[in-house]
């Protein structure tokens, strides 16, 4: 038998149904009793069969309930994902706030927008930067004003002004050629019968200037729907700046003179003021140079010194030799000395008094001196003032007779071939980019709002 298990058993059934056939049994009985019993085992076997299976018909059984899980709540099983009512909105909003403005968008830029040239000029402010003769004479040519430091800016604005844009427009007609276009394009186009104000706006949009104030290099761009017309309008704008620079030479060049003949005027007034007091001193004074006066005096003291040294040496000789006191020669000879001494005491008074032998004189001497000797300086301060500015208005002059600031181009205007603006790509990324960053900045305010509530 090939299960192994249930053989023993029926074995053993198989010899008490033998015991039960023993002699004096009934043989039906018997009979029945052996069906009874084969079929109980073949039910006991089957049961044992399937309580202890064979390896080759072994299955995987179950494992056994956990106690504690069956206590455990059961969550409800999560339904499949889909499409629910607020993703069909996100969706829309996409759709109503990316998708429909940026095809509206690229549609405009690529059928409807007009096609704009542009005009690129360069140019910048030049000084005369060449030395003259008259301005080796000390520099002085600083005090003509004529530095163009800031030039570049006051061009600058001049370039934006409104001033500028009146002058281009009566010249060239800036209202109709560019609201010729305004039916088929009104985003690029000017509005017809715009005002100077609007003009100006607009004038904002159709030049780029660019200034480098480290070097002074002003760049411009100009915009327009014809090559033709963005080159006139460059070539406006630098006719324009030129006269403007040519302007404030001129304004410059008579401030310059009218500053340098005032100073001038000024510096001649001081000098006669200051001549004028010098010769009514000497008239005071009756003294035409004290340096001079006092080399006499010193002279005569000089003089009365060497005369009271040889009187004196006299008067020894005569004393020495006779002898005697009352000698007429000895007593002349001490009266000289004597006149010689009082000579020399009165030169010294007038020296400090200033009184003369007539005593014309009333002042102290040494402040008659001090007294001249500043009004020698001021003579002498008011004779270089007006040297120094004599020599700027001859430095002035020479710089009215040419042009100390000019516009130097280094770009000229130029016609364009191709048609580069406006810039579709760069307008189309710019434009998804907002478009996209406003719609998830809103969507994410939606969820932020629907997650709080």
């Amino acid at each position: 038998m090939t299960d192994g298990d249930p053989a023993p058993k029926r074995t053993t059934q198989n010899q008490s149904a033998s015991d039960d056939t023993r002699p004096g049994a009934k043989p039906e009985k018997a009979a029945k009793d052996v069906v009874a019993k084969d079929s109980d085992v073949a039910k006991k076997g089957s049961e044992s069969a399937k309580a202890f299976p064979s390896s080759t018909d072994a299955k995987p059984q179950k494992p056994e309930a956990n106690p504690l899980a069956a206590k455990r709540p059961q969550r409800p099983v999560a339904r499949p994902a889909g499409m629910r009512r607020r993703h069909w909105g996100l969706v829309l909003s996409f759709l109503l706030l990316v998708a429909v403005p940026l095809t509206a968008t690229g549609f405009y830029l690529w059928s409807i927008a007009k096609d704009q040239y542009g005009s690129v000029a360069g140019f910048t402010v030049r000084s005369d930067e060449g030395s003259s003769a008259s301005e080796l004479l000390g520099g002085l040519a600083q005090l003509t004003g004529t530095s163009s430091s800031a030039d570049g800016d006051i061009l600058y604005e001049f370039i934006l002004s409104q001033a500028l844009v009146r002058s281009v427009d009566e010249q060239l007609d800036l209202r109709g050629h560019y609201s010729a276009h305004w039916e088929d394009d009104p985003v690029f186009a000017l509005w017809p019968d715009s005002s100077i104000e609007a003009l100006e706006w607009y004038w904002g949009r159709i030049v780029q200037v660019s200034f480098d104030q480290g070097t002074g290099l002003v760049e411009l761009r100009i915009l327009a729907f014809s090559p033709e017309m963005a080159q006139d309008i460059a070539q406006t704008i630098v006719s324009e700046s030129q006269e403007m620079i040519n302007a404030l030479n001129s304004q410059a060049r008579e401030d310059g003179m009218r500053y340098a003949v005032q100073d001038l005027e000024t510096a001649v007034e001081q000098l006669k003021a200051a001549r004028q007091a010098l010769t009514d001193f000497r008239t005071r004074t009756q003294i035409v140079d004290p340096a001079t006066d006092i080399q006499g005096r010193l002279g005569v003291m000089n003089n009365l010194q060497q005369q009271l040294a040889e009187a004196l040496i006299e008067l020894d000789l005569l004393a020495s030799n006779t002898g005697n006191a009352n000698d007429p020669r000895a007593l002349q000879a001490a009266t000289r000395v004597d006149v010689i001494q009082n000579r020399i005491e009165q030169e010294r008074t007038s020296f400090a008094t200033g009184n003369g032998d007539n005593g014309t004189l009333s002042e102290n001497y040494p402040a008659l001196i001090a007294e001249f000797e500043g009004l020698t300086v001021d003579r002498e301060y008011a004779e270089e003032s007006y040297r120094a500015t004599l020599t700027a208005l001859t430095v002035t002059r020479a710089q009215s007779a040419r042009q100390s600031r000019y516009l130097a181009l280094y770009i000229q205007p130029t016609l364009a071939e191709t048609s580069e603006f406006p810039r579709r790509y760069s307008i189309f990324g710019f434009a998804a980019l907002f478009l996209l960053l406003s719609w998830a900045v809103l969507a994410l305010i939606y969820y932020s709002v629907r997650d709080r509530g």
